[in-house]
This record gives C-alpha cells, structure tokens and sequence, in this order.
C-alpha cells in the first residue's frame, strides 16, 4: 500500500525512542496542527533507556515504570504509532519511505530518529546466557538471568558495561570486566579517569581485566560456561553480557543518497536533505563552536537536538538556528554520579580543580594548550555548575 504525501502523513519520524518522540512531540509544541506518525521497531510504546542497566537491571523498577508516556498521552497529542515494524529504505526525491511491512509512507517532512545498534561478537551469540542491552526485553532477559547467575562476565569497559557491572555486583554477584583498552572508560574519559572508577569497582568487588579480549566462548549444552582470553587464561561464567560498544542504525539508508559516515551526516541546522533532519545517537552534525563534526551518544543530546531539529524543520531558512550544545553525560555506578560537560579527550590534561579523589567528590578539568575543555564531576553536581561558564567561551578544535 501507498500513501502518498498529500493524503495526510505531514510528517514521519523514524524511531521511537526518546529522540523520536521529542521530536513528535516538539511539532506539536511548536504548533504543528498536521499528521505525524512515528514508527517504531518494538512493540513497546517510547521508554528511557538509561535505566535498563541500572534500576530494570535490578529489579528495583517495573519495566512498565520506564515509559516516557502514558498510553493516552499520544491520542491526546495525536500521534500514530507504527509499532513493530522498520524502515526498509528512504527515496529523499519522491519523499517516500518504505517499511519492513511493505507499506510505503509519503512525507512532507521527514525525522531520522533510528539511534545505534549494539555491537556484537563474531562468535557466541546463540548461546543462551550471551546477551547484549538495548532494549527492555533485552533487561528482562538479563534481569532473569541474574536472578540465577554465580558469576557474571561483562565484555567492554564503557559506560554501560561498567554500569552493568555494578548493578549485578549490587545484586551480590561475582564479576568480572573484560576490555581490550588499556583502562575502563578510557575513551570516555581517558586513562586518568579510567583507574579512578577501576579503584571505585575493585573496592566493591569487581574485578575489571585490561588489555586482554574474548577470542571465544565455552558451552554446555547450549549454554555459556565461560571465556577463553587472549592473554591465555580462561574465566568461568553462567552469564556474559556484551557491551563492546553500538554502531549508527543506517543500513536502511544505504541507497537513500543521504550522507552517511559512522551516522547521518547533518549539517549545523540538523539538515540531512531538504525537509529531512535526523536527532539523537544516529545524527552525526557539524558543530560551528567545536568547528567538528560530532555524534553524541547521550540521553540529554536526544532530547536537546530533536527539539533543535524541530524548530529548524519548521522555520524559514532564514530564521534556522545553528545547533551548538555543550555535551553533557552522566553515569550512576555504586553510590556515585559521574556527570560530564563539554569535550573530554582521552589526550587532554587532567587537573582537579574542586574537592578530593580520595573521598570521591570532586571536580576535573579536561584542559587542552592550558584551556578547559571540559568539566567531570563526582558527586559534586553545583560545583560542576558553577564551572560551566569557562566552556561557553572556551571552544576549541580538538
């Protein structure tokens, strides 16, 4: 079936995350009075994905608790939702985009809101106890394993493999880390940073390996038993979940014609093509102030650009707004917050500024030919506030 453009579907935004539905909902905010319909490939309607690894993970919230959106909200703002199902391929000249299903949808204005897709190991996946996180079935399926596990292999140091790591710790489970690099977080937060939070998880019990990678997993019966390290050794595990990083969700655009370069290209206004924009994890846009291109993987950036992207989508060329945020990020591990401001590069000079480490409240200056860059706060939410005027006039080229 088609629809053409004409017959109503005003605009489609694909993916149905908290970038998608900001955007959808930001058209109606922006006073948008004409169809909008956001697809979606779960049959879950929009929910926050950063407390799949933390309070789902732990049982300490139902999985229903994570939606962004009672049910009615969208009949209220009248939003159709196109559930279960995906985007197949995008022709930006004739404005129609066709899904897994067959269905073609005509657009005026088009949202890429597809985000990034977990990536995997070459081998294992088949195993049961072998998991990757993205999604709330994904915790389920996790959360249940925890309920029975004795020790517990996490694959990648990042953000959400650390955090995984301490809430199956909290749950009492023996853990270990695996990661190629050098420290965990380390290309978050560099090397510096990367060994205080290996100290935070080794005095709670997480043991975080370095420097070695899985080149293969064992199994019983069809179920995981553990990893064979490149280092030689052999870890034991009823549980591996794989958090090795994700890539942007864009196979679906491959003969689309739009820009494609570890994310949809965009331009500072958002633009991918004429009457399309793409937001969140998926959109890689150029940054006047940073004078680069950035794709920024954080909750706070899905919200803030599909608002931005909005705005732009709706008004005049003239009157479209350059979009140039400060990154921000955060991570709850054990007892503390980790917050981050601006650019951290793994190369930059790192400097306490406020507090002390050894009580683990305190703020570090990322620092770049003696200029910061970027703030990382433990702990010390106004403290790191009261710092971020220094990075508004503090843009660098890094």
């Amino acid at each position: 079936m088609t629809v053409g453009a004409g017959s109503g579907h005003d605009v489609v935004v694909v993916g149905a995350g908290a970038a998608g539905l900001t955007a959808a909902e930001s058209l109606r905010r922006d006073g948008f009075a004409g169809r909008i319909t956001l697809v979606g490939d779960e049959h879950h309607a929009p929910y926050d994905r950063p407390p799949l690894s933390k309070q789902v993970l732990a049982g300490e919230w139902e999985a229903a608790r994570a939606a962004l959106r009672p049910d009615e909200h969208y009949r209220a703002q009248d939003i159709d939702l196109s559930l279960r199902t995906t985007a197949r391929a995008l022709d930006p000249a004739t404005r129609r985009l066709t899904l897994a299903t067959g269905e073609e949808l005509g657009y005026r204005h088009l949202v890429i809101a597809t985000g990034v897709t977990p990536r995997r190991l070459p081998f294992g996946h088949d195993l049961h106890g072998v998991h990757t996180l993205k999604t709330i079935d994904d915790a389920a399926a996790i959360a249940q394993g925890l309920a029975s596990a004795s020790r517990v292999l996490v694959v990648g140091a990042g953000f959400l493999g650390t955090e995984i790591a301490a809430t199956a710790r909290k749950l009492g489970r023996e853990v270990v880390v695996v990661d190629v690099l050098d420290a965990p977080l380390v290309r978050g937060l560099g090397a510096w940073m990367g060994e205080v939070v290996r100290d935070v998880h080794a005095a709670n019990g997480v043991e975080i390996r370095t420097g070695t990678g899985i080149v293969g997993l064992t199994s019983l019966d069809g179920r995981v038993t553990g990893a064979d390290l490149s280092d030689g050794s052999h870890l034991a595990a009823d549980l591996v979940v794989v958090a090795i990083g994700s890539q942007p969700t864009t196979g679906w655009l491959g003969r689309s014609g739009i820009g494609l370069d570890d994310g949809v290209l965009c331009d500072e206004f958002c633009f991918a093509a004429e009457d399309v924009v793409a937001v969140g994890d998926v959109a890689r846009f150029r940054h006047l102030g940073y004078g680069r291109s950035l794709r920024l993987e954080h909750r706070m950036n899905a919200t803030e650009q599909a608002r931005a992207a909005v705005a732009n989508l709706l008004a005049p060329p003239e009157g479209r707004v350059a979009f140039e945020p400060i990154p921000y990020f955060w991570t709850d591990q054990y007892a503390y917050k980790i917050q981050a401001y601006g650019l951290t590069p793994a190369d930059a000079a790192v400097r306490v500024v406020r507090g002390d480490v050894a009580e683990r409240r305190f703020v570090a200056a990322y620092e770049v030919d003696g200029r910061a860059v970027g703030f990382v706060g433990w702990n010390s939410p106004r403290d790191l506030r009261a710092l971020l005027p220094e990075l508004e006039h503090r843009r660098v080229d890094v």
